[in-house]
């Protein structure tokens, strides 16, 4: 058994569905942040004029691009000369605008339902440390209906990959996954934030046994849903619900289990200064995905994930430069 025998053949098409969201980023200071009353390092859910009062009370230069979890992955899969597809929905406006051209310059072919109200965005506050911390005023991207979601959107696709904020909507994840079997496509699921987990436990033991066929965690996330700090017993524990699963553990690396067989990848650019994380979760997982429906070995499919999340955080925000691609696809086997 191989990471190729979750993949169905001949097919190479990744398929996202998650939050339309654009990404305000804004370098600012403890004390800045402080003020607003988030928690540093955390994701809050937040009003829209809650955004606006804070970008009021900051001077700092703002970049915005178009963003959400599974947006980020797709687009780090084109970037890498993949197949990428996105599914969500934004409203009919600037940043409903300025997403879709997002989309289309990085190649997405994009599959995007349209709402009145107003397109979902993120506020990043990056500090000096390169953390960020994120308000989420969801908008038109929570209004996807189960209904909107068909096999249609997954067609031709070998992986259909899935943004963990979903769960907050278990009718679309389960159409989600309903209609992504019905393809026959393999389900990719991120979980996204350690909280996700904590609220959807229950929920998302069921879908990852009788559904998902690679699991995406970080150390938090792990521990919320396995119980287990311990790296050695998290990644086992994954392994015996799924058959890939990943345990991505930062600057140590990662570790992935292809059907019970566990290997370690060493991070990329350790010691290097990090800029921003913003993205790094999502890219890593671009490489890897990438990897797989191009016949990859494991340790190969590390490899290129840890390179796509180096070089993300050596940049604001979750786009990475031509020359930072150039680099990573030089780690592509002949």
């Amino acid at each position: 058994m191989s990471l190729q025998d979750v993949v169905p053949a001949g097919k190479k098409r990744i398929v996202g569905l998650g939050s339309a969201l654009v990404d305000i980023l804004i370098h600012e200071s403890d004390s800045f942040l402080e003020k607003t009353g988030a928690a540093k390092g955390g994701m809050e859910l937040v009003a829209e004029e809650t955004i606006q009062a804070v970008l009021g009370r900051s001077k700092a230069e703002r970049k915005i691009v178009p963003g959400g979890s599974a947006c980020n992955t797709i687009i780090g899969v084109a970037c890498l000369g993949g197949k990428g597809r996105f599914v969500g929905k934004c409203g009919q406006d600037e940043f409903g605008s300025l997403f879709v051209k997002g989309l289309k310059k990085n190649h997405v072919e994009p599959i995007l339902f349209q709402s009145t109200s107003p397109t979902g965005r993120v506020l990043s506050i990056i500090t000096q440390d390169a953390q960020r911390t994120m308000l989420t005023y969801l908008g038109a991207s929570s209004e996807t209906s189960p209904h909107e979601i068909t096999s249609e959107c997954f067609a031709d696709s070998a992986i259909v990959h899935l943004e963990g904020y979903l769960l907050f909507n278990r009718d679309l994840m389960s159409t989600a996954l309903q209609a992504a079997k019905k393809v026959g496509a393999a389900i990719s699921l991120d979980l996204a934030s350690f909280t996700v987990v904590e609220q959807s436990r229950d929920f998302l033991m069921r879908i990852v046994n009788d559904y998902v066929d690679i699991l995406i965690a970080n150390e938090d996330e792990a521990k919320a849903f396995t119980g287990f700090s311990n790296e050695s017993r998290a990644i086992s524990a994954l392994s015996e619900k799924t058959k890939i699963a990943v345990l991505k553990i930062g600057k140590k690396g990662s570790f992935i289990a292809d059907h019970g067989n566990i290997v370690k990848i060493e991070a990329q650019g350790a010691g290097a200064k990090v800029i921003d994380t913003t993205g790094a979760g999502d890219l890593w997982a671009s490489g890897f995905l990438y990897g797989m429906v191009n016949g990859f070995s494991a340790e190969k499919c590390g490899q290129l994930a840890s390179a796509c999340g180096y070089e993300v955080c050596q940049v604001i925000g979750a786009n990475i430069p031509e020359e930072g691609w150039q680099r990573i696809r030089s780690l592509m086997p002949e």
